[in-house]
């Protein structure tokens, strides 16, 4: 069978797509291959200087905005200024950091990773005119959503816990959004991927230890080019189905190329699916409009 590359992504000219985190890593790499196959992009980036580092080879059609996850008032900011997106790739995150609180007041991870994507996707909704891609992990599995304290203010932090929760908040979401989307008749779809294990720089910014043990486990893993696969091929083939989730397809979906893959029963919970999003809609004050 024929892997898919990102050589296979069809013609996108006319079309926009929001990347978020695009000023390295898989973001970097998927803003590239998307400008590449004729797309306008729009870089949606913190740090807008690496950002511009990012864009400027690429012409005209990469443009970079300021967005800030960890913080409402740029997303709201971020939201109002974008006229149009026919794709939404929420594929910024932060992993594994120490206790951190979001301007807002939330725990870093589920702030930034979850939170943050939630509201930026409640606020461009009327705007999107084809789909919204949610990367997940692996780590999603090692996750449990503490629906009593999903911010870490009575119980003791432990990073990769956080992480994990927010992880597998992605994939709740993403879930659930699809189901929210169909059941309001809209055409827009809700998929979701994850990278395997990729080097993207990610495991250097935990400002411990595991720093230099992720740097050392960076030896074995796949490439950015090869781990930004699945959101690619998420964001760009027409007749992906809403609510697929895509991984590599090599062992333990460690590496590989694109294919279907799935995810633990804790993500396909519907009833805690629905409560997170009651309480992501009460924790950022957007609420969700969906037009049919």
């Amino acid at each position: 069978m024929t892997k898919w590359t990102a050589q296979d992504i069809v013609d996108q000219q006319g079309r926009t797509f929001v990347v978020t985190g695009a000023n390295s890593g898989l973001g970097a790499v998927t803003a590239r291959a998307l400008v590449g196959a004729g797309a306008n992009v729009v870089l949606a980036c913190r740090d807008v200087a690496k950002a511009e580092e990012v864009a400027r080879p690429l012409g005209s059609r990469a443009e970079v905005r300021k967005l800030d996850l960890a913080n409402l008032d740029s997303v709201r900011e971020f939201a109002a200024g974008i006229d149009a997106v026919d794709v939404l790739v929420n594929n910024a995150g932060v992993m594994a950091v120490p206790s951190r609180r979001t301007a807002d007041g939330f725990e870093m991870q589920f702030g930034t990773n979850h939170l943050g994507h939630f509201a930026l996707t409640g606020l461009l909704l009327d705007r999107i005119t084809d789909r919204v891609v949610t990367m997940s992990s692996l780590m999603h599995r090692f996750g449990t959503i503490d629906l009593a304290d999903p911010n870490y203010q009575q119980r003791t932090y432990r990073r990769w816990p956080a992480y994990g929760q927010s992880k597998l908040a992605n994939l709740l979401f993403a879930y659930e959004l699809n189901r929210r989307l169909a059941s309001a008749g809209s055409s827009v779809k809700s998929v979701a991927a994850h990278p395997g294990y990729a080097s993207t720089g990610l495991q250097s910014h935990t400002d411990s230890l595991w720093d230099r043990v992720m740097g050392l486990g960076d030896l074995m893993a796949q490439s950015a080019e090869m781990g930004a696969l699945p959101e690619l091929y998420a964001a760009t083939v027409a007749d992906v189905v809403g609510g697929t989730y895509f991984g590599p397809d090599g062992p333990f979906e460690q590496r590989g190329y694109p294919k279907v893959v799935g995810s633990n029963a804790k993500s396909r919970d519907r009833a805690v699916a629905a409560a997170l999003w009651g309480e992501s809609e009460t924790l950022t004050g957007v609420t969700y409009e969906f037009g049919s």
